[in-house]
């Protein structure tokens, strides 16, 4: 079977249970445990998305006062995201990390301090991996596969750490630039189509820390939808 057709059986059955209206996933694409490095803002494009195909992604939480509100959004639209959290916030609520899990969403590390880590010592930058990993373990009872780094501030510290842990490193390949403030969910929506229709999709950066994000989520669902683009879940093995 094509992946055409493998991609309409798997849009259909998304709709069939979600119904028409609802932007839903499209399919899912699983990834090796790697040291990759995809999203065209620093590295290759993401392999095998096909133009109109879209990754969402969230950033810095969990948060109790916005992410539950982002994970509702999602779920009224049958739509799965990868989340990458800090390990602060993983730490001090672990419920709510779990409830992002448990609701089918892939969970990727963010650094457990929000640090731009180019400012800080090599061992201090290994010491927060090290933080980040064992609370992703404690908290969520599995092996991280994927990490982004907090303001898209790589360095070689990390990049060597990371590759010989085997995990991948996620960039971005477009977004809304929703950390910004005062922004309506229309002026999000027309900064991510923009944004969009300049890469042809791939993976979107977002923040489920921010409530202005998490209110304005069911317009830019919608956006998505009523511009043809189709969401993809990304997972590893």
């Amino acid at each position: 079977m094509s992946l055409l057709i493998t991609m309409a059986l798997a849009t259909a059955i998304t709709q069939s249970a979600c119904g028409a209206d609802a932007l839903g996933t499209s399919r899912t694409l699983t990834l090796k445990r790697e040291a990759a490095a995809w999203g065209t803002a620093q590295h290759a494009a993401l392999p095998t998305l096909a133009p109109g195909e879209v990754v969402l992604t969230f950033d810095d939480g969990p948060r109790p006062e916005s992410t539950p509100v982002v994970l509702k959004a999602l779920a009224d639209q049958c739509v799965k995201a990868s989340f990458f959290m800090n390990g602060e916030p993983l730490r001090q609520h672990a419920g709510l990390a779990r409830q992002v899990r448990d609701a089918g969403h892939t969970v990727g590390m963010h650094g457990y301090r929000h640090e731009h880590f180019s400012q800080l010592l090599p061992a201090t930058q290994l010491a927060d991996l090290d933080a980040m990993v064992a609370t992703y373990r404690a908290t969520l009872g599995a092996e991280p596969a994927a990490y982004r780094f907090p303001f898209l501030e790589e360095t070689p510290t990390l990049l060597k750490a990371l590759g010989e842990r085997g995990i991948t490193v996620m960039s971005v390949d477009a977004g809304a630039e929703d950390w910004l403030p005062d922004q309506t969910p229309q002026m999000l929506a027309d900064k991510l189509l923009s944004q969009l229709a300049k890469s042809h999709g791939g993976i979107v950066l977002l923040h489920d820390a921010q409530d202005q994000t998490a209110r304005a989520l069911p317009s830019l669902l919608q956006a998505l939808k009523a511009s043809s683009y189709r969401t993809v879940h990304l997972r590893w093995e």
